[in-house]
């Protein structure tokens, strides 16, 4: 392990005073570089340029457990800590988000508060039995550009968005026409969001009766009741927004629109790994079992509890409610 740190640490401090800080012989660290390679060692450095490949394909965006899910995916048998592992002692790391600086939720008016029919109760059995709205901002250089979406539960799929320069209700108005004009759902469909003015307002509560659409709203300040939205906004940010400098609103919205449509709904639908972000690839996503595979982003049981999903919280890879 020291003659590791000094091989990797050799162009950045002297080997003799290296070696002289872990008390190892500079002779010995040279009689160790200059054997043969050995079988973990080939396998690891064949490992690593598979890492490195799933890492680049996806835009530098992924870490460790994504990656290593995305091996899965492919075939590959590793374990995750092998390759979290690997990572980090060759500098291979996803992307990271910045601090949230905007408010988007304004909870304080007068319109009438739905309950909250969700209840944190994160799982729909079929495609368009709830949806989860939310808002967001990106920075551009001619000011604030202000997105708004909306998702299906079941497949995490986008079926509604817009973007606008302004918050009004019609930035959120235009995402849900969006959604029900593609998605054409029938009765019994349960909408849930924040409580802020853009979903309470008339306007928005109109067009969701006209579609024959129940609204729900979460507990005031509690972001946690919309979380699977609010971790799409999160690994978007964290993937795209932070890492672009948009010098026009036009230009953002064209980055968006690629992201969501292309990517989201394009080559991604057919990656069954998923980050609370990416779609499933069809209706029939096989049963959450106890015992079985995570259908969200294969991953499969622990095998120390033989459990697929923790007790309490949420799935640590795709962002899924856990089982009770």
């Amino acid at each position: 392990m020291r003659f590791c740190f000094i091989e990797d640490h050799r162009t950045v401090w002297p080997v003799p005073v290296m070696c002289g800080v872990l008390q190892v012989s500079p002779s010995g660290y040279y009689a160790w570089r200059a054997r043969p390679e050995g079988q973990r060692a080939a396998e690891n450095r064949a490992l690593l340029d598979e890492i490195r490949t799933a890492h680049a394909a996806s835009g530098g965006r992924y870490g460790s457990p994504r990656v290593h899910a995305a091996l899965r995916a492919t075939g590959r048998k590793v374990g995750r800590r092998r390759v979290e592992r690997l990572m980090r002692r060759h500098g291979v790391r996803g992307l990271i988000a910045r601090p949230r600086r905007v408010q988007t939720t304004d909870s304080r008016h007068a319109f009438p508060v739905a309950p909250n029919l969700l209840d944190r109760k994160f799982m729909a059995a079929a495609p368009n039995q709830v949806w989860l709205a939310d808002l967001t901002y990106v920075t551009t250089g001619e000011g604030w550009l202000y997105m708004a979406a909306v998702m299906d539960l079941h497949t995490r799929k986008i079926v509604g968005w817009s973007m606008r320069d302004h918050l009004r209700a019609e930035l959120a108005t235009s995402a849900l026409l969006m959604a029900t004009q593609r998605q054409r759902p029938g009765a019994g469909l349960v909408h849930h969001s924040d409580r802020g003015i853009q979903y309470a307002c008339g306007d928005y509560q109109a067009a969701l009766a006209r579609a024959g659409i129940t609204p729900s709203m979460s507990r005031r300040a509690n972001p946690l009741d919309n979380a699977p939205m609010e971790s799409f906004f999160h690994t978007l940010k964290t993937e795209l927004v932070h890492h672009r400098t948009y010098a026009t609103r036009d230009e953002a919205k064209r980055d968006l629109f690629a992201y969501v449509e292309l990517i989201l709904h394009g080559f991604r639908e057919r990656l069954t790994l998923r980050g609370a972000l990416f779609v499933r690839p069809g209706p029939e996503y096989g049963s959450r079992g106890r015992n079985a595979t995570c259908v969200d982003c294969r991953i499969p049981p622990c095998r120390r509890t033989g459990h697929a999903w923790p007790r309490r919280g949420w799935h640590r890879f795709c962002g899924a409610p856990a089982r009770s």
